[in-house]
């Protein structure tokens, strides 16, 4: 018996361990490519594609939807409501460290990659990447990437000269570019942006840390 819990530690230990350095190795990974992204970051915010193009009040709301505690942690957060499993800075590191292995392993090299981009990016450059980096929902020529080139492409302007209206959609569609369509807006869209308008007006708050589809904000 002994013997058998010797084991079972000693797998254990292992098991950790192999976590452990498959996310540190992500972590590495995103600081040896930091520099080139920050070049890529400052080039998209100096051609009006950062998060400041938008405008004080409508990067608020896109951070309120998407990752509403995005200026305060450190690559994941567990705590606030609407957050989910997803920051911001976690799903750009799904988009530039696609992996190979089954989706639940890859997330932990991710999830480093995560770390080691806020060691070494600002805020404002994250946030511009993830922008760029977005999927929106299919277009005319398919699957339309990046938050400023969507609007472009499906209402003909960027994000900040749209209606409120259009700028929650394009907000909206984001959480699921695969069910949403931002050239064909149904229904179901128009429900995720009615809650989101509700969210961003102040009248109700996300059900828990997990609500990111907003059912505190269902007045239905």
């Amino acid at each position: 018996m002994k013997r058998l819990l010797r084991k079972l530690f000693l797998l254990c230990l292992l098991a950790v361990g192999a976590v452990l350095a498959y996310g540190a190795s992500g972590f590495l990974a995103a600081r040896s490519e930091a520099a080139a992204l920050r070049d890529r970051a400052d080039a998209l915010i100096a051609a009006g594609q950062g998060g400041a193009a938008l405008g004080p009040d409508r990067q608020a709301q896109l951070l309120e939807v998407q990752d509403p505690g995005f200026l305060r942690h450190g690559g994941v957060d567990l705590i606030s409501p609407g957050a989910g499993t997803t920051t911001i800075t976690q799903a750009l590191a799904q988009r530039l460290e696609a992996g190979v292995l089954p989706p639940d392993i890859d997330r932990i090299r991710q999830t480093g990659f995560a770390f080691g981009l806020e060691t070494r990016l600002e805020k404002a450059q994250i946030l511009a990447l993830w922008l760029d980096e977005v999927e929106m929902g299919r277009g005319p020529e398919g699957m339309m990437t990046g938050f400023f080139d969507t609007a472009r492409t499906v209402y003909g302007k960027p994000p900040q000269e749209l209606t409120e209206e259009d700028y929650l959609s394009l907000v909206a569609v984001m959480i699921a570019p695969g069910r949403y369509s931002l050239q064909a807006p149904g229904p179901a869209l128009e429900e995720r942006r009615d809650r989101i308008a509700l969210l961003v007006a102040g009248h109700c708050r996300p059900d828990g840390h997990d609500d990111v589809w907003l059912e505190g904000c269902d007045k239905s």
